[in-house]
């Protein structure tokens, strides 16, 4: 038993070895800390359900905008990404999905802001959505954008090695991204708590919703009107 701590750090270590070298993971970690923290229409979802819902009961969410990253990156290492560079027609009828869920979204906000303009009596408490709702509503928003798999096609090539095995490697960079991107999801979760007595008041409550709404809807017309 006492050897037993040793050899699972030994036996992860080899495997870390075999997957990419220190050097290169710094590299690799550095960046994508970097792309992760830029804030984005997922962010945004993170902190209106830690908002509204509070942080814990939002793990649901987390867990599916992980999820998504980890898929996208998946399917950029399989290729996903040289055919939607090759297919402009594929490439365009994703990112309307993209952006018409986007748009919903932005209705959602904006029924939510309504509904938070009505009094409510002080018994009542929000309605928390299910583990299925919160979790494929994150996915698919971090799902629904076909630029995140081309972004993956063309940053993943830059830290693999050719010397190495690939799928070491590709599993080491999956491992990394999702710790770094649940940990600034949580970052994002953990900051909105500090403005939410005022931003869960009456008045807080329906502007958040509102500027949410508008930022969701100018998501999705960028969406549309990129190239």
């Amino acid at each position: 038993k006492q050897n037993l701590s040793p050899d699972m750090a030994s036996g992860l270590l080899h495997i870390w070895r075999i997957g990419m070298s220190l050097e290169t993971w710094l590299l690799f970690a550095s960046a994508a800390l970097v792309v992760i923290l830029i804030p984005g229409p997922l962010s945004l979802l993170m902190v209106s359900n830690s908002l509204n819902y509070g942080l814990r009961r939002s793990a649901p969410a987390f867990v599916g905008g992980v999820s998504a990253s980890i898929c996208l990156l998946s399917a950029s290492a399989l290729g996903l990404g040289a055919l939607l560079l090759a297919s402009e027609q594929l490439f365009s009828l994703l990112k309307l999905v993209g952006a018409l869920y986007l748009f919903y979204l932005a209705w959602q906000s904006w029924q939510e802001s309504r509904q938070a303009a009505k009094p409510v009596k002080t018994e009542e408490q929000p309605v928390n959505p299910g583990f299925r709702s919160m979790f494929w509503k994150a996915f698919g928003l971090g799902a629904s954008n076909p630029k995140d798999i081309l972004f993956f096609a063309a940053f993943l090539p830059q830290f693999i090695s050719a010397e190495r095995p690939m799928l070491g490697q590709l599993l080491v960079m999956i491992a990394t991204w999702a710790v770094l991107d649940l940990a600034c999801k949580l970052f994002y979760g953990l900051s909105a708590q500090g403005a939410a007595r005022y931003l869960r008041s009456g008045k807080g409550q329906v502007w958040f919703n509102r500027i949410s709404a508008a930022l969701f809807g100018g998501a999705g017309a960028a969406s549309l009107l990129s190239r």
